[in-house]
């Protein structure tokens, strides 16, 4: 019986053609269907091919009981379900170099184009304009690039700016200085960059950190003059702030290919200013770069579909299937506890221990590492972090990878703790598997709970004291914020440090989460997604 491959999304030729030369695989190319029409067939195929528009939703996965294999051709995976995918075992791939060159030489135009007013002088002259005066622009030659972000399109860009004789000023939480300096980048902190850098652009992911990262507080910070470019995700940099900054004269121009909400609205703060340039979501679109992706996928999905090795799976270690479906719950387990641990720490990580403890199947084992690796990391590059590249983006970041077993099982069958060092604080984390699906997190800084790691959760230190759990439930109750389990632990007596872990079913605005923290005895209360 032949293999079903679905194509929902605009695929190049090439990369269809690619898939329809197997003789064992039937290939549906059915774009720009409804949500119901793919629910109505997906249970038919082995193989999903999507870009951006196709959401791969839960119900979606849930209905794709054939279901293999999900591939993108793109770099991130947002429109696709991963936790759910990995919980019905289906692998979730990208194309993380497809869009690296496009990207950064977007990024390059956009600060020309910036520096010389090239789409406004080149509108007024289509008007029947001849304005040389009011176009005077500015050389780049020895001015100060601020790069936030040096993954693979940020280190591009950098590059690229040396090239042109910019002084390239880089930071990023989660690599080592000594690299960032080996490519002849100025490694800086960020509040370095904000107070010196005529030019800033942004290649980070988006996260809780990392969303409106730059706002009000920032634009203060900066010289007066600056430009500002986003061409990573649209929220990074706040768009109602940046309209402030560039209404006083603070920010003189910027540039924008991505937005908080795509399309953008008609009446879009940013639209109103003539030394702001605006492009929609261009970055990728390029004929090589869609050709790239096109036949990188097909050629995974094809490889995945016969069986052969696995490559940029976002779920799922390079591994004999067999084996990986006995130790996927371990592997899933320890994601989890690195994931947890990278909204945990607050400053740069030098050391990662995993510990071992109990009935842990030795296959599983020397995967544990780059699982939990891809946790730590995952949320905190531009392109995704996987099985493949984690321990290498390790050694980027300078973090010191240790592996030990334990004899310190405590209650548990099995235990898997990830403990982490940075220059500042020392945190660790604890999970065990009490059946295939049933992960839990055990212990948070030495402390006991029995947390289900899944979801949103916020997650308390506090002093235990009466009265804190009913303080936070009628906050949360008051705000409309349903709690669907809560946790509790302390470490001594009472009075003692304690953590609470509650998982929420709805969203929790950052002024609830402030709230939390007036209450004297909660020493802290962060927003944790899993």
């Amino acid at each position: 019986m032949k293999k079903k491959i679905l194509i929902s999304d605009s695929l190049s030729q090439e990369g269809v053609e690619i898939l329809k030369n197997y003789a064992d695989f039937q290939v549906d190319v059915k774009t720009g269907m409804l949500k119901e029409e793919l629910l109505g067939c997906i249970d038919q195929y082995d193989a999903l091919v999507v870009r951006s528009a196709t959401k791969v939703t839960k119900d979606v996965l849930q209905k794709g009981k054939n279901l293999k294999v999900v591939g993108r051709a793109g770099v991130g995976v947002d429109n696709v379900d991963v936790d759910e995918a990995t919980k019905l075992g289906i692998i979730v791939m990208n194309t993380p170099e497809g869009n690296t060159t496009a990207t950064a030489e977007l990024t390059i135009g956009m600060i020309l184009a910036l520096s010389r007013h090239i789409p406004q002088a080149d509108k007024s002259m289509k008007e029947g304009v001849w304005e040389k005066k009011k176009y005077m622009g500015n050389e780049i030659f020895s001015k100060i690039l601020g790069v936030i972000g040096l993954g693979r399109i940020g280190t591009q860009v950098a590059k690229k700016a040396l090239g042109l004789g910019m002084v390239v000023m880089g930071y990023d939480k989660f690599k080592s200085p000594d690299l960032v300096i080996k490519d002849g980048i100025e490694f800086a902190e960020l509040e370095d960059i904000y107070r010196k850098a005529d030019y800033i652009t942004v290649h980070t992911t988006m996260t809780d950190e990392t969303r409106n990262m730059i706002s009000d507080k920032q634009f203060n910070m900066m010289k007066k003059g600056v430009r500002i470019i986003n061409c990573a995700r649209g929220g990074i940099i706040n768009e109602e702030a940046l309209g402030r900054a560039l209404e006083t004269g603070k920010v003189a121009g910027a540039a924008f290919d991505v937005f908080s909400k795509e399309p953008i609205d008609p009446n879009h703060p940013l639209l109103k200013f003539p030394n702001v340039i605006l492009t929609p979501h261009l970055g990728a679109s390029t004929v090589e770069a869609q050709l790239g992706v096109s036949v990188a996928v097909a050629r995974q999905i094809a490889d995945a579909i016969e069986g052969k090795m696995i490559v940029n799976a976002v779920n799922t270690p390079a591994i004999d299937p067999e084996i990986k479906q006995r130790i996927q719950p371990y592997l899933t387990l320890t994601e989890k506890l690195g994931k947890l641990q990278s909204q945990l720490v607050r400053h740069r990580i030098k050391r990662l221990t995993v510990k071992t403890s109990g009935e842990i199947t030795e296959a599983a084992i020397p995967f544990l590492r780059i699982a939990a690796v891809k946790g730590l990391l995952e949320n905190q590059y531009e392109e995704v972090v996987n099985y493949i590249n984690a321990l290498t983006k390790a050694k980027e970041a300078g973090i010191e990878i240790i592996e030990t077993k334990s004899s310190e099982i405590f209650k548990y069958a099995n235990l898997i703790t990830l403990v982490i060092e940075t220059e500042k604080e020392k945190t660790s984390v604890s999970g065990s598997l009490f059946s295939n699906n049933d992960l839990r997190i055990v212990m948070i800084n030495e402390v006991f709970v029995d947390t289900v790691p899944y979801g949103t959760l916020i997650l308390c230190e506090n002093d235990d004291v009466p009265g804190i759990i009913g303080f936070v439930g009628t906050l949360l109750g008051n705000n409309n914020i349903n709690i669907s389990r809560m946790t509790w632990g302390r470490k001594g007596d009472i009075g003692s440090y304690a953590v609470t872990v509650i998982n929420i079913d709805n969203e929790i605005p950052q002024k609830v989460l402030d709230e939390i923290t007036k209450n004297k005895h909660i020493r802290s209360a962060r927003l944790i997604k899993l």
